[in-house]
């Protein structure tokens, strides 16, 4: 029998179709514009083999017209076809769904009573949940690893097929599949069932894959066992879900583990215990309890971004943390996010252990999870002129969010945080300049903090929301707009809007490539409406003002996570929360008294100073010191004192300089200015 790689070095199809009368010629646009005419019908195969040899080795997939289809899949009329090559983003996500395929063929050979279930593509990698009494040990993950590589070496031809739904459930209850049987069942009725077969394996599919699955290498590992419900649901049975990665080239799958053991390196989590910066327990979960170094690089950053927003026009509010949930009706967050919500009875808890702390009879209040709808009470006070906007309204809000338990990560996922929120209520004809003005301190707080790369999306109108179909077309059309005028590249994200509005989300890369969303733009026409805001226009007439909600850091909790990472650890001189150390390199009256001095000196020009006075090694002490990360070291010891001067000592380098006293005091307090506050 042919194999699919046979195929790849002799397209036959190609051959024939060149004798075939023109008239059943079909045209194929590629992406560049380029106009193919082939015979039909041909298979997307044989077209990608004859534009080119190596192309065709590298091919993993077509897409048809927008929508991803098998190589093997017939063009029978004209179409617009991009070739999906394996080391694309879409080409990995499909060799590793190839890889989980492989992987759950492997198990069920190795352990033909294990039921396979449900394996997705995750981010970098795959995994498939089984359900089977032993576990899953160490051992057992190297032989079906080392089965995935036999079954890649046996060249399977991978076959899409068409099941009715009475064969497809008659086929996997035989096998006892319950699982893929409950799948199947909830399939719509007349909705085709797709499977793919592998040799002698097979499973519910809806595709694309590899023709084969000696294309799918070996540059793939397995990584771990977890537990996890079928479905998600805690009620459920516990299932074992293996994990495991999958790359176009070995030398791409060492590239992820290099990348791996610098993640853990730049690990918040690990940073912030090591650095004494900040702890989370069990008794508040997703809650952060902030030490004082820890604290110290918050308010750093949130008096610098205060700062930058007050000289930019914001004026800022407070408001308050509970709130009755007429106010989440009526914007419609209670709707939308009631499950996310914390909602507190208006009572006070019975006291007599006999009778039930609450009578469920009380109006409920709700812990804010946003600030919006109390930025609007605070505008709705008063009456507003056109001649009053734009109103930048800007708050430190702390807010809390009912985050499951085990979707909590960190400083990057948390239940309490605070926002550094704004919501600038305007007119139409003031979009674009509020929107340029956004943009421009955007970039400048990003660039300030070694975020230089920043990409910008424009999410549109998601599934679920609100108001009309005219109300989002005016307000994708005006965000569109603004940010078109802005002159900024940006990518359109179909349905990731808000369920009020669309809006533009910034994705910043890290120092490792990742990329973080957390700034953001919102367009919304409809909560000042839903909530009754309205100015005096020029024409006398009452009109809903235009609120666009904003945030650069996005979270205080998450942009510090995102930032501990980013400089692992090693924060600017400003953000620092030791910025010096004076360590004594001897002990003495003289040299400790010199010490206090050199430090008051510091202190005076608002340095961040501690001082080791301790009986150890100096050698000790600077490295220490070092792995707290502390940005300079100033080492004094009888030749100092007698000099006046310090020998300092810049993290990262093994030189020390002596400079006398008045200068690095200078020196020093030049460096540690926050970026706002330098000369150009």
């Amino acid at each position: 029998s042919t194999t699919a790689s046979e195929v790849i070095r002799r397209p036959v199809a190609r051959i024939l179709s060149s004798l075939l009368p023109l008239a059943m010629a079909i045209r194929l646009t590629l992406l560049d514009g380029a106009v193919r005419e082939v015979a039909a019908p041909v298979s997307g195969l044989d077209f990608v083999a004859g534009l080119s040899r190596s192309l065709a080795k590298k091919a993993v997939a077509l897409k048809v017209n927008g929508e991803l289809r098998d190589l093997s899949a017939m063009l029978e009329q004209d179409v617009v076809v991009e070739v999906i090559v394996k080391d694309s983003q879409e080409g990995l996500d499909i060799l590793r769904h190839d890889a989980a395929h492989v992987m759950a063929e492997a198990v069920q050979e190795l352990f033909p009573e294990t039921q396979v279930t449900i394996g997705p593509v995750v981010e970098n990698g795959f995994y498939y949940d089984f359900a089977r009494e032993a576990a899953f040990s160490s051992d057992d993950l190297a032989k079906i690893e080392q089965r995935m590589r036999d079954i890649v070496d046996r060249d399977e031809q991978i076959v899409r097929e068409i099941w009715s739904r009475d064969e497809a459930v008659d086929y996997f209850q035989k096998r006892g599949e319950h699982y893929k049987v409950e799948i199947i069942e909830g399939i719509p009725p007349g909705q085709a069932i797709s499977v793919y077969r592998q040799g002698d394996w097979l499973d519910l599919c809806r595709g694309p894959h590899l023709p084969s699955t000696s294309l799918l290498g070996k540059a793939f590992k397995l990584t771990k066992v977890t537990g996890a419900y079928w479905r998600g649901k805690s009620g459920n049975a516990m299932l074992q879900r293996v994990y495991g990665t999958a790359w176009a080239s070995e030398k791409d799958l060492q590239e992820h583990f290099r990348r791996l053991e610098e993640a853990e390196r730049r690990d918040h989590r690990r940073l912030g215990r090591e650095l004494g910066l900040f702890h989370l327990q069990e008794e508040a979960h997703g809650s952060v309890f902030w030490h004082p170094k820890g604290y110290t690089v918050w308010q750093a950053l949130e008096q610098y971004l205060r700062r930058r927003i007050r000289r930019a026009g914001y004026v800022e509010v407070k408001t308050p943390q509970l709130c009755d949930v007429k106010f989440w009706q009526q914007s419609g967050h209670w709707g939308k996010y009631r499950a996310n919500m914390f909602a507190v009875p208006d009572e006070v808890p019975s006291i007599d252990d006999a009778k039930p702390l609450l009578s469920g009879k009380a109006r409920l209040m709700a812990l804010k999870p946003m600030n919006c709808p109390a930025h609007v009470q605070i505008f709705k006070q008063g009456t507003k002129s056109y001649r009053d906007l734009p109103l930048r309204m800007a708050e430190f809000g702390c807010c809390h969010r009912n985050e499951f338990h085990g979707a909590l990560h960190g400083l990057m996922r948390v239940r309490q945080m605070t926002q550094d929120d704004a919501h600038i209520f305007c007119r139409e004809d003031q979009i674009q300049s509020e929107t340029e003005a956004f943009c421009d301190l955007l970039d400048s707080v990003y660039q300030h903090l070694g975020f230089s790369d920043v990409a910008v999306l424009l999410a549109t109108r998601p599934s679920e929301r609100h108001g009309s179909e005219q109300l989002w077309d005016r307000a994708e059309r005006a965000l569109g707009d603004a940010l078109r005028g802005t002159g900024r590249e940006f990518v359109i994200a179909e349905g990731e809007g808000a369920f009020y509005g669309p809006k533009l989300e910034f994705h910043l890369r890290d120092a490792m490539g990742r990329s973080w969303q957390l700034g953001t733009l919102q367009l919304d026409f409809l909560i000042p409406e839903r909530l009754d805001a309205t100015y005096v226009g020029q024409d006398g007439a009452k009109h809903h003002p235009v609120m666009l909600h904003r945030a650069i850091f996005g979270s205080l909790e998450r942009f510090i996570g995102v930032l501990i990472e980013h400089c692992e650890g090693r924060f600017p001189l400003w953000l620092a929360p030791v910025q010096v150390v004076i360590a004594a390199a001897s002990s003495s009256p003289e040299v400790d008294a010199y010490s206090r001095e050199v430090k008051a000196a510091l202190e005076a020009e608002d340095l961040r100073v501690e001082m080791d006075l301790r009986n150890e090694k100096i050698g000790y002490k600077v490295r220490e010191h070092s792995m707290q990360k502390v940005p300079f070291v100033l080492v004094l010891g009888q030749r100092e004192v007698e000099g006046r001067a310090v020998s300092l000592r810049r993290f990262g380098s093994q030189e020390s300089t002596v400079i006398p006293l008045e200068e690095v005091v200078l020196q020093l307090a030049r460096e540690a200015l926050p970026p706002d506050q330098r000369r150009a």
